[in-house]
């Protein structure tokens, strides 16, 4: 299931900066997403790191003089950006900023850049006070009017031993901002609300009834809708995952709590609602207000249940309801039990993990049981399973 970098040919561009290091990391995460570098160097770039290191990285010859002989025309400033999906400039110096702002074009990179056909995105990397500077701002407002991509900056300590925005963001953080920018957008102008993780079902203060979800298949569903242009809000109980970028999130505890967190969210309706968080069925129906002390070796304590709400059957009853999709966790007849289950909430659409025992690992092989049958999902990440299944789930939308 290949990404959206797969078979991408980046230009990357480095420009002059104590960051210049960490391009080259970038370097070879894009590779491992599938993409090939070609770098570009300014003259700044290489009195912080040497062009031996990025040709050894990207297997390729590092450019860095726009009269280079090398292009058989002699015109590396358009022959390189010709070759390329998209320039990256990472990290974006100060002056590199002011340089596309105004259009000034005085070493290659630049050069390349007013020359370009293909999409441009830079990533800054400068000093806290550089980076907040009217001038600046005022560049990266005209660049952004110029339909250039601006990734960050970050926030956090810098090299002259300040903290604040202004630095470059992590490889895996600019691959994956990569990786997005060429993801088709499928869901563009939907909206989709999702459920992600466990729930907690309290039994005293200090004790609660849940289950092993890590949430990671529903997180990473809602990065894949956000990806394709959807407008993805995400209820999340109780897991440790960070927010995916672009997604609002809305975190709960319990069961109720995340049925009534879904149903304050049905207005204005949803176009899409995913169901992906592992929901107890029962919970306690008297918590104590004290723990549950225990008394003697014999001592057991007597719980009885209540049913917790169906979320997804109860949004799927709505007038005008979303298009909703539901998970299963079946240890047994995935088929059968899959489509009963389908049928039984009134969904179009259902997801069955093949293998059940899946909480908390990284991929997953799922079933996707829809009117016309089922489709198979071989073993793979679950971003993979995600992006796969965002792409499914399109084709099922009305336009």
């Amino acid at each position: 299931m290949p990404n959206a970098l797969n078979g991408k040919k980046i230009l990357l561009g480095v420009t002059g900066g104590v960051a210049a290091f960490k391009a080259c990391e970038l370097v070879r995460e894009l590779q491992r997403w599938g993409a090939s570098v070609q770098v570009v160097m300014t003259e700044a770039a290489t009195h912080f790191i040497g062009t031996a290191s990025f040709q050894a990285l990207s297997g390729q010859p590092v450019f860095t003089d726009q009269w280079d002989g090398r292009i058989a025309n002699n015109m590396a400033h358009i022959e390189l950006s010709r070759q390329a999906d998209a320039i990256l400039i990472a990290p974006c110096s100060t002056d590199m900023m002011a340089k596309l702002a105004h259009g000034l074009c005085d070493d290659l990179l630049s050069t390349l850049c007013m020359a370009r056909d293909k999409p441009l995105l830079i990533a800054p990397a400068m000093n806290r006070q550089m980076w907040m500077h009217p001038a600046t701002q005022r560049n990266a407002r005209q660049l952004r009017d110029d339909g250039v991509a601006i990734l960050g900056p970050g926030n956090g300590d810098q090299a002259c031993g300040e903290t604040g925005d202004g630095r470059m963001l992590e490889a895996v953080q600019l691959t994956e901002a990569m990786e997005a920018f060429f993801t088709p957008k499928s869901l563009a102008g939907k909206s989709v609300l999702l459920t992600a993780g466990p729930t907690q079902e309290p039994i005293d203060p200090v004790r609660v009834i849940s289950n092993l979800s890590s949430g990671k298949m529903g997180f990473a569903i809602a990065q894949a809708c956000q990806r394709a242009g959807a407008q993805v809000t995400l209820v999340a109980g109780p897991c440790a995952l960070p927010t995916p970028d672009g997604v609002q999130r809305i975190d709960v505890r319990t069961a109720q709590q995340m049925h009534d967190a879904v149903h304050a969210l049905m207005q204005p309706r949803p176009d899409v609602f995913i169901a992906v968080a592992a929901v107890a069925d029962w919970r306690v129906a008297q918590v104590s207000d004290q723990k549950i002390k225990k008394t003697g070796d014999d001592d057991v304590p007597t719980l009885q249940f209540v049913q917790n709400p169906d979320i997804l059957a109860s949004v799927a009853r709505l007038p005008d309801a979303p298009f909703c999709v539901g998970f299963a966790a079946e240890s047994e007849d995935l088929e059968k039990h899959g489509e009963e289950k389908r049928r039984r909430k009134g969904i179009p659409l259902l997801v069955a993990n093949i293998g059940h025992a899946t909480f908390g690992r990284d991929d997953n092989e799922l079933l996707l049981i829809d009117a016309k049958g089922h489709t198979r999902m071989p073993l793979a990440a679950k971003t993979d399973l995600a992006r796969a299944l965002v792409l499914h789930l399109a084709g099922q939308l009305p336009a």
